[in-house]
């Protein structure tokens, strides 16, 4: 954990077992840590010049750790220092890209990647870089990183970044896809679902653009980058359009959602209610939540009969007008 300070891991290692004992010397060190003698000096030096051990009065060969709460506070306020000067040449960079941005020919408001590599960094980074919103259309078949193992999502949602993910209907078909959607819904981004989509996208704050592509009979991965241009207001323009006709996508909340006294919706209920609004069959719904096609259905018509609904449109009629999703 202490890497983020420029530590490296034996020194880590090092660090946590000396804050334990009241010193150690570098055989004892080696002994404890069971490195050679000669890896734990090194350690232990390198403490030392980062301030984080110092010599033991009661001798020379020994060490002593620095108190955590000053040792380390200081490295930290050391990296977040770089980090606001690394900011600053950021903006600086930023200014001087923004003044050569309005001379872009038309070759130069597309970067073309290529290559599965490429791509996921290039997913990666942008999705890091962002401050504000992110926008995706996910296709159903995947292209480069399975929605599950997007740890970039997962990081930019918990800084505070919005996102907004329209996702082809038939991704309910992927094992696990459920749980991943749910965990998304879950910590606060927006999911609507759609038969089709007509392309795979990401925009980043609305100023750049990702579109993966596959291409040929051994479905070669690239992708275009589209920089400020009518091209990337074009994109904007298509997500903004897929988005109003989205159904969106919702799976109820913990345990029971209460509406009026006496009437609630169990949590089971409220998925499936969920999943139908989002135009899942019946059959598809019982795959997703491990249940049979037969329970889906006799717990969608006890719903229908306990506000009284003789069609399943009543039913989603109610469960909005009573709050259920």
């Amino acid at each position: 954990m202490l890497d983020v300070l420029g530590l490296e891991d034996s020194e880590e290692l090092a660090y946590r077992a000396l804050v334990e004992v009241p010193s150690y010397d570098a055989a004892g060190l080696a002994g404890r840590l069971g490195c050679h003698p000669i890896e734990a000096a090194r350690s232990l030096a390198a403490l030392e010049s980062l301030g984080l051990a110092a010599r033991s009065s009661g001798g020379t060969d020994r060490y002593v750790a620095s108190p955590p709460s000053v040792a380390l506070a200081a490295l930290a306020v050391q990296r977040e220092e770089e980090l606001r000067r690394a900011q600053r040449e950021i903006e600086s960079l930023t200014e001087v890209y923004r003044g050569t941005d309005t001379d872009r020919s038309v070759g130069d408001v597309v970067d073309v990647v290529r290559g599965a590599k490429a791509v996921g960094q290039r997913f990666a980074q942008l999705q890091m870089s962002a401050r504000e919103e992110v926008l995706g259309f996910v296709k159903a078949e995947i292209a480069v990183v399975p929605a599950e193992e997007n740890t970039e999502e997962d990081a930019a949602v918990s800084r505070g970044v919005r996102y907004r993910v329209m996702i082809e209907r038939s991704s309910f078909d992927r094992p696990g896809f459920f749980a991943a959607a749910s965990d998304s819904l879950q910590a606060g981004e927006e999911v609507r679902v759609v038969q089709e989509l007509p392309i795979r996208l990401l925009i980043v704050d609305r100023r750049i653009a990702l579109v993966p592509l596959l291409s040929g009979s051994e479905r070669s991965i690239g992708a275009l980058i589209v920089h400020r241009s009518g091209m990337l207001d074009a994109l904007i323009a298509l997500f903004d359009r897929v988005w109003r006709d989205g159904l969106p996508l919702v799976l109820g909340t913990d345990g029971m959602v209460e509406s009026t006294p006496g009437d609630g919706l169990h949590e089971l209920d409220a998925r499936i209610l969920g999943l139908l609004l989002a135009g899942l069959t019946d059959q598809a719904v019982a795959n997703q939540l491990g249940l049979s096609m037969r329970t889906v259905q006799r717990r969608v018509r006890a719903l229908m009969d306990l506000v009284a609904a003789e069609t399943r449109l009543q039913l989603g009629f109610q469960a909005a007008r009573r709050g259920w999703l």
